[in-house]
């Protein structure tokens, strides 16, 4: 007995060290790091090493608290502001979105497999959702920084959509196994959504709360306080799912305020979630991966590649073009969040649903599901950045490599301690002048502390200290960063020309003929690009103003922007006015110009 449970812990690892090894090749190639975890417990599997898991329960146990647990890091990773910026179009996709995208797929499976409509919705439930897992590493982790407002819409997106897709498989698979027909769903359905989503959204607020009041009051030790976090967060999640409401809604939405209303000792927990989060995806990815039998995808092999064709050729595209119709997103940035319609771990976890149910072609969407998720991640996530490159929509970096730790301190309420490594060529190691509210209160240099009036010109290998008002970390990190290194193809991805966001944006249409309306005609540049921009700069956000485009090179610590660049070639108008078959031909073109650069490279 003994003997057995040490073999176990021995197997599972040795996986868990392959497969954090395996990500320096991913870095190193450009590999879908998670694809890389999948394939380990595919090779592994039954078809490969042999070990034979076939414990579907177990797996779904699993993968749930896991995908609670990524969610929970989700939500604390997101930024209010970035909420607010683009929560209402990514609300839209993440229930709008997926039902569309899960009814006109389930119409092509009908066809392709030859199952009743029915079963093919509830295939298309299966694959609906995006998958956060996925879309937030290869956003946050793939080495490419896109649009703050794509960016954000994407991450929301993949975190928020699961519930929905989760309640249609539920449903779906409840109503299969009592033989009901579609023309039984009634109202029920409708209200059971209703009731999940809500009970979600009321309780994620409730358990947001009630972290960051336990956090701040209760005086627990440092190393207990980042398990304490995540114990309460899965009550939050089990606590809503004990009263029929969605728990993965809760999880999110309970990440999302604790780390927004200022919680006690943010940057450790976030350290340790992050730790957490690396975890949570290897074991989930490899369960699942050891779950699969590669043997019997032969028989379905075909249908199931061209299924996974049709989602991210024409149901995902469909669908988004459809959500994003009312809001003003650009031609480019709706072909690549058609793009980002990453499958992966959820699509698979909720394809157990069926094999949990005894639904008689349960394995049939396993299976099915299984490919279409190596095709996405294939596909789509291994030819995300050169996607993005090539619609212009990676944002040349602003500084270069940083070496930046943030230090906690008790009642530094609105202030933070920030520590520097000085870096070579950066500004402050050349002899740049450092701003009085800029100069550090304690520099070490070769093992000897020193304050600054008495440390002469700062060198490279420096450690500085600073406690400094969170309005001032952007600036600084320009100070103590080291060149930018800009790549020709980024060159122009600011304009031709400079304009002055302080002048009157009138003079835009004076000198360019530009659509501006009398309310904004009194407004200065910035005033009028932010109220376009919902409020909020970005660094690299652009406005249409036809016939010419204005890109924000830089926001101050007012929040206004401080420099702005303009072109004269337009990138595309509102996403409600491009016909969805030229964001169709924009994929198809697209995907030929990528496959063939790579088969070139």
């Amino acid at each position: 007995m003994l003997e057995s449970l040490y073999l176990v812990i021995l197997v599972g690892t040795v996986l868990i060290l392959l497969a954090a090894f395996s990500s320096l090749l991913a870095f190193r190639f450009g590999a879908p790091l998670l694809l890389l975890f999948l394939s380990i417990g595919l090779l592994t599997g039954v078809d490969g090493l042999g070990i034979d898991f076939d414990n579907a329960d177990l797996a779904y146990f699993v993968g749930t608290l896991a995908l609670a647990i990524i969610l929970f890091d989700s939500g604390f990773g997101t930024s209010l502001q970035s909420f607010r910026q683009a929560a209402v179009p990514a609300v839209m996709l993440a229930t709008v979105g997926v039902l569309i995208t899960a009814v006109l797929f389930g119409f092509a499976a009908s066809w392709l497999l030859g199952l009743p409509i029915l079963e093919g919705m509830l295939l298309g439930a299966i694959v609906g959702s995006t998958d956060a897992a996925a879309v937030f590493f290869l956003l946050r982790v793939g080495g490419i920084t896109i649009r703050e407002r794509v960016r954000s819409l994407l991450e929301i997106e993949s975190g928020t959509n699961d519930p929905m897709a989760i309640f249609l498989t539920i449903a779906l698979v409840e109503l299969l196994s009592s033989g009901m027909g579609l023309d039984e769903l009634g109202a029920d359905v409708f209200l059971g959504f209703v009731r999940q989503m809500g009970l979600g959204v009321a309780f994620g607020f409730a358990g947001g709360w009630l972290i960051r009041t336990l956090v701040s009051k209760l005086a627990i030790d440092r190393g207990l306080l980042p398990i304490f976090t995540l114990a309460l967060a899965m009550l939050v999640f089990a606590a809503t799912g004990a009263v029929d409401g969605s728990g993965f809604l809760a999880v999110y939405i309970a990440g999302l305020y604790a780390a927004n209303s200022g919680l006690r000792s943010a940057p450790s927990l976030k350290r340790f979630q992050d730790g957490l989060t690396w975890l949570a995806q290897i074991v989930m990815f490899l369960i699942l991966g050891l779950l699969a039998t590669p043997s019997e995808f032969g028989a379905i092999l075909l249908p199931a590649i061209a299924l996974a064709a049709f989602l991210i050729f024409v149901a995902r595209p469909f669908a988004v073009w459809l959500c994003l119709l009312p809001f003003d997103f650009q031609r480019r940035e709706g072909a690549f969040i058609s793009w980002v319609g990453l499958r992966g771990a959820v699509s698979i976890l909720l394809a157990i649903v069926p094999l949990i149910g005894g639904l008689d072609e349960a394995r049939l969407f396993f299976n099915t599901a299984f490919i279409i998720v190596l095709a996405s991640l294939l596909v789509q996530g291994w030819t995300l950045g050169l996607v993005a490159r090539r619609l212009g929509l990676v944002v040349p970096p602003r500084i270069g490599p940083i070496e930046k730790v943030e230090l906690e301190l008790p009642g530094t309420a609105n202030h933070e301690l920030l520590s520097y490594r000085v870096v070579p060529d950066s500004p402050v190691a050349r002899g740049e002048r450092i701003p009085r509210w800029a100069r550090p209160s304690l520099v070490i240099r070769d093992g000897q502390s020193m304050r600054y009036q008495y440390a002469g010109r700062l060198r490279a290998g420096d450690y500085v200290y600073l406690f400094i008002s969170q309005r001032y970390p952007p600036l600084l990190d320009r100070l103590f960063a080291s060149p930018a290194r800009v790549s020709p193809d980024d060159a122009e991805f600011f304009g031709e020309f400079t304009v002055d966001p302080a002048s009157p944006a009138s003079g835009l249409a004076v000198a360019y003929g530009a659509r501006v309306s009398d309310a904004e005609a009194d407004l200065s540049i910035s005033q009028m690009m932010i109220a376009r921009l919902g409020g909020r700069a970005e660094y690299g956000d652009r406005v249409t103003v036809r016939p010419v485009e204005l890109i924000v090179r830089e926001v101050g610590v007012d929040g206004n922007v401080a420099s702005a660049g303009l072109s004269l070639e337009p990138e595309g108008g509102r996403g409600g006015q491009i016909p969805l078959f030229l964001n169709l031909r924009d994929l198809l073109a697209l995907a030929r110009k990528v496959l063939g650069r790579r088969k070139a490279d």
